[in-house]
């Protein structure tokens, strides 16, 4: 055999061999999964989003909720109506705000801002209260009101 031929010879095992490897290397199966999740995954805004609003009570049922769970993001600024819409007083508490940087609440147009979280939420009438918080640790939390947790005035929050 020639020089040639065996150069030529080798050249082709060569491209035999590695045609697999690089046909594996453009398959994107096993990236599948990751790029699905990635995709799924709520985008973070520079805006502050609305959380829905957690109505305690109503004029018919005291112990109503309008809402029991929650989802947020990571690294999202919220703002979260609480409103008490019944006769009743509510304490309202959650180790969310253990896990959050609170940014402000808001009672009638009057700002609290702090360094800390509120240790809870209380209701003496009918109201609201919006607080504005930038999601941090992710995990699952509770909210509740503590002496009617038992009658459904309970929840969870997850932050992704």
């Amino acid at each position: 055999m020639s020089k040639f031929s065996i150069i030529a010879f080798t050249a082709l095992i060569g491209v035999a061999i590695a045609s697999p490897a690089l046909a594996q290397a453009d398959d994107d199966d096993d990236d599948a999964p990751k790029a699905q999740e990635q995709t799924q995954a709520p985008k973070v805004t520079r805006a502050s989003k609305n959380v829905p609003e957690l109505i305690l009570g109503s004029k018919t049922d005291n112990f109503a909720v309008n809402q029991k769970d929650f989802e947020l993001v990571a690294g999202q600024g919220y703002r979260w109506k609480i409103t008490s819409a019944a006769g009743l007083e509510y304490k309202f508490v959650t180790d969310l705000f253990r896990n959050v940087w609170m940014n402000q609440i808001v009672i009638n147009d009057l700002e609290v801002h702090m360094n800390g979280a509120p240790a809870w939420l209380e209701f003496d009438a009918e109201g609201t209260i919006n607080v504005q918080f930038t999601a941090v640790r992710p995990g699952e939390y509770t909210w509740s009101v503590p002496d009617l947790a038992d009658k459904g005035m309970k929840g969870k929050i997850i932050i992704k």
